[in-house]
């Protein structure tokens, strides 16, 4: 449909796409790397990203990180923070808070090695029990510093355990036009953000390279390239055995940089974000 304002014949179709607003939609941390989500209605951001966010991770016995790829059952220990401290539950055998000895080791987290302390001795023994492996709770502190990858980031800035970068920001549309190929439709959980924004045309936020969310801002540093963790289940703890939404997203959704579905952004600054907050492009390509 065609008006002319001020002289000008405009599109208002197109017109209201590019006005429309754009929110938060949900915020998500995850205490534990590869454990169950919290959905927040707002959180506190520090110099490694949310705060509380993958301070505490899971190891093997070669102290190497251990997730849902290759324990896709770790999808069904829920997590919950009381007074600052990281409580699980685990099926069958119960409920841990999770502590920190004065015991350091160094980990690994992809290709970083971390220095680390290792947890109380309860839950990582629960936890093997329900894994049938040795596994182990490690926690980062304040004192560990892992560097985001330099060659995506050049300041010298800190994430937790998080795959690489302190955010990762989705798009409910985005999800949606997924869902439309898709004969059985998946819910965000597979995708572990912690920012879901909406409002947006889908796939609108491959394009963006600066936010305003709220009072404070972002920088979107590197797309989110999927894996496996994507094919399970978050309600049973199984793979799909037709992989998808991988499958279909690989259909559709392959770049240099891999099968993409979300995108990695830092902060400029410590500060609180909330549900409802508007979103607003700074910057885009």
């Amino acid at each position: 449909m065609f008006f002319v304002i001020l002289g000008r014949l405009v599109n208002i179709n197109a017109l209201f796409r590019e006005t429309r607003l754009v929110k938060i939609h949900s915020l998500h941390i995850y205490p534990v790397k590869s454990l169950t989500g919290i959905q927040v209605p707002s959180f506190e951001m520090d110099d490694f990203g949310p705060k509380g966010d993958r301070r505490w991770m899971i190891v093997d016995a070669d102290r190497n990180f251990a997730t849902q790829r290759t324990f896709p059952e770790l999808a069904k220990i829920t997590t919950s923070v009381v007074d600052g401290c990281v409580s699980i539950r685990i099926p069958g055998e119960g409920d841990f808070t999770l502590k920190a000895t004065d015991e350091e080791l160094r980990v690994l987290v992809w290709c970083d090695w971390v220095k680390a302390h290792e947890g109380e001795a309860a839950a990582s023994e629960a936890l093997s029990r329900f894994c049938g492996k040795d596994l182990r709770f490690v926690y980062m502190s304040d004192s560990s510093f892992r560097r985001v990858d330099a060659g995506r980031v050049t300041e010298y800035r800190r994430v937790g355990f998080a795959d690489g970068f302190p955010f990762l920001i989705t798009s409910l549309a985005s999800l949606q036009e997924l869902n439309g190929r898709l004969e059985i439709p998946v819910d965000m959980r597979r995708f572990r953000p912690n920012i879901v924004v909406e409002g947006a045309a889908p796939w609108q936020e491959d394009h963006w390279r600066k936010l305003k969310v709220g009072e404070q801002y972002f920088d979107i540093v590197k797309p989110c390239s999927r894996c496996v963790l994507t094919t399970v289940d978050p309600d049973t703890g199984l793979k799909d055995p037709g992989l998808q939404p991988l499958r279909t997203l690989s259909g559709y959704r392959r770049t240099a940089d891999g099968v993409i579905f979300g995108q990695n952004a830092i902060h400029e600054s410590s500060g609180i974000i909330h549900v409802d907050d508007s979103v607003t492009v700074i910057e885009s390509e």
